[in-house]
């Protein structure tokens, strides 16, 4: 009972954690290794009650399933992936990407194929351990395989041949349908056991002591869980309910699938993840195999491979904002659900969340999905979930074996409190996740269709970026000759958040010029101008605050002497600012050249400062460091003020091609 508490306790907080950082994980690998952790916990407990010696713990955990799991799971990881690979590539060298000419040929015999399969490893193989089919109905299955296979192929191929052929129905969506069912069962077969398996083993525990009579749990032998348990039907059925409710109704579950989606899509654009080393290896590595392989193929293979995989998308079309076709629908559908079928009627150990995410990263590599410029991010973003599994493991088994040990010497007043720990911890994790889901939507409410409302849209973004620089910059300066550490390693934070959100903004570059008509050309080349110069406004502030943050870090010792310039230094770039918002506030563009002026004149205090600066340290020969830390610090500010006229006379530019019938003032408030 120990065990399984500390299991569920874990694995609650565990499974939860990820799902508000929105990364798949893995249900099998957090309840195996959870289980092992406990295990050893209580194992050791016991052990060192009855004998000093624990050097026999070996005896009483099962390392050679736990290592054989490992192993199985791992595998089942390369497999799905280069399983996914090899079938999206074949099945799209037949279909291409034009499906309105080859689906006619082959989309009858390929529903077929699909649909049999699956009908085959989730009936067919799935049938043996079912408790719903009776023996003689399994007895006749299994005599007359090959006869209900070609049937089923037989008779299906004919089917959606007909529907092809006399419908304007598409099979691809059947073929998906179904996958989808295929899919949700597997995962039942698997993810089901893992939701259920350990607080039913818990109750069959309570059932077979409160059975015995016995007075002493200790010294009490678990052999009953030994046998194999029947499951009832009412746990089964709630556990589902639980679980449809969960993904329908779950922004976190949400999340999740959103995080698959992004890494698989066809389309480029705003990437979650930053690239990492390894990515760019991969990448690097990956580009100087194909050009290899290229010099030795002939060049009609090539050319006709290359007319099978031409992604032309009609941006016409209102379905060319999906992630990916049909085509590749299917196939991940189809694969996964097959694999973990296999897997579970062989009764092997695997993960059905990796089986199903690395088949649709196979699938989406087969497809050309990640192209040059999204390659590092894909397989960085790859790679992060992939460690998230030994990171899992490694929670999983920690958390697990500290719980089993506080519950074991606490008992029940430990138990309360770390349930009521764990529902405060939901708790705050539900508002987080929250507050981040209304931060993101209102960054995706801002993507507005007509060219007039970008460019309103884009003036509320200057503005509120200077207002957000300037309040980061006139705070750094303060805060660093205070020697606020803190307050400095909060204002970077914020840093790096506005020069994601600008980043974000120049991601989706291609998909807002598109927005434009012909006739707004020019305005487009004005608006790129203005993004660009918001980013590097962003940049020499980064390179503001990271040397003021760094100074403090080191410990290093601030200038008193020069403390008074520079706090004068940073009222007038504060009133510098004041100026300028005010001027974009209202609108009053005929002052723009007095704040040219201004900014003049604090690039001309700057050099003072600097000069000055020279000046105590060939006297003093003292201060190298901080001296170092200000020459940066200023001349990225003097950056700062060059971009921000820059980006402000882009953006008046900008809002020069607004027509005059347009109020935005009311825009901006709608």
């Amino acid at each position: 009972m120990v065990i399984f508490l500390s299991v569920m306790l874990a694995n609650i907080l565990l499974l939860d954690f990820f799902n508000t950082l929105g990364l798949p994980t893995s249900t099998t690998i957090s309840i195996v290794f959870g289980i092992l952790g406990a295990a050893v916990a209580v194992a050791m407990m016991k052990v060192k009650a009855a004998d000093p010696g624990i050097d026999n713990i070996g005896n009483y955990i099962n390392i050679e399933n736990s290592v054989l799991i490992i192993i199985g799971i791992f595998l089942s990881i390369v497999i799905a992936f280069n399983v996914g690979f090899i079938v999206q590539w074949s099945v799209r060298l037949v279909f291409s990407f034009n499906q309105g000419t080859t689906l006619k040929y082959w989309g009858g015999i390929w529903g077929g194929f699909a649909i049999t399969a699956i009908l085959y490893f989730l009936l067919i193989k799935g049938a043996k351990g079912s408790t719903l089919i009776s023996p003689e109905a399994l007895n006749y299955i299994q005599n007359n395989t090959a006869i209900i296979l070609l049937f089923s192929f037989t008779g299906w191929t004919i089917i959606f041949q007909m529907l092809i052929t006399f419908t304007r129905i598409n099979v691809l969506k059947i073929t998906v349908l179904v996958g989808t069912f295929a899919l949700a069962m597997a995962f039942a077969g698997n993810d089901l056991v893992n939701f259920i398996g350990v607080p039913l083993a818990g109750f069959e525990s309570f059932k077979s002591f409160s059975a015995s009579g016995n007075s002493d749990p200790g010294a009490y032998m678990m052999e009953s869980l030994s046998e194999p348990v029947n499951t009832p039907i009412f746990f089964l059925v709630i556990a589902g309910i639980i679980m449809v409710l969960t993904l329908g109704l779950s922004k976190k579950a949400k999340a999740v699938t959103a995080t698959t989606i992004d890494l698989s899509r066809q389309s480029e654009g705003s990437e979650r993840f930053d690239s990492s080393s390894l990515a760019r290896f991969i990448v690097r590595v990956t580009i100087e195999l194909s050009k290899g392989l290229r010099k030795i193929s002939p060049d009609g293979l090539i050319k006709f491979v290359k007319s099978r995989f031409q992604a032309d998308i009609d941006f016409a079309n209102k379905e060319y904002k999906l992630a990916f076709d049909l085509v590749r629908a299917s196939v991940n559908l189809v694969v996964a659900s097959i694999l973990i079928a296999i897997g579970t009627s062989l009764k092997l150990p695997l993960s059905t969340t990796y089986v199903t995410f690395m088949v649709a990263m196979g699938t989406s590599l087969a497809d050309g999905a990640w192209g040059r410029d999204s390659a590092v991010y894909r397989i960085s973003g790859v790679l992060t979930v992939v460690g998230g599994w030994f990171f899992t493991a490694f929670i999983a088994f920690l958390a697990s074996f500290l719980i089993a040990v506080l519950i074991f010497f606490g008992k029940m007043p430990v138990i309360i409190a770390l349930i009521t720990l764990s529902g405060y911890i939901l708790l705050r994790t539900h508002a987080f996740h929250k507050e981040k889901s209304e931060i993101k939507n209102t960054t995706n409410s801002k993507m507005i269709s007509a060219s007039y409302q970008v460019l309103i849209s884009v003036d509320n973004e200057v503005r509120n970026s200077i207002i957000d620089a300037s309040e980061i910059l006139n705070q750094t300066y303060t805060f660093f000759l205070k020697e606020k550490h803190k307050k400095l390693k909060l204002l970077r934070k914020e840093c790096k958040i506005l020069t994601k959100n600008i980043k974000h903004i120049r991601e989706e570059i291609p998909n807002t010029l598109k927005k434009f008509e012909e006739s707004d050309l020019e305005s487009g080349h004005h608006y790129v101008q203005v993004v660009t110069y918001m980013l590097e406004m962003c940049n020499s502030l980064t390179h503001i605050v990271q040397p003021a943050f760094n100074h403090l870090d080191y410990n290093h010792a601030t200038d008193k002497e020069q403390s008074g310039s520079l706090l004068e230094f940073n009222a007038n770039v504060n009133t510098f600012f004041v100026s300028l918002i005010d001027m974009l506030k209202n609108r009053q563009y005929h002052q723009f050249d007095d704040i040219v002026l201004h900014r003049d004149k604090l690039i001309n205090l700057i050099n003072e400062i600097l000069y000055n600066r020279v000046k105590i340290i060939k006297k003093t020969q003292k201060g190298v460091k901080v001296s170092v830390t200000y020459v940066e610090m200023l001349s990225e500010t003097k950056n700062l003020l060059l971009n921000v006229v820059q980006l402000v006379k882009a953006d008046v530019k900008l809002q020069g091609f607004l027509p005059a019938e347009v109020n935005p003032e009311e825009i901006s408030t709608q």
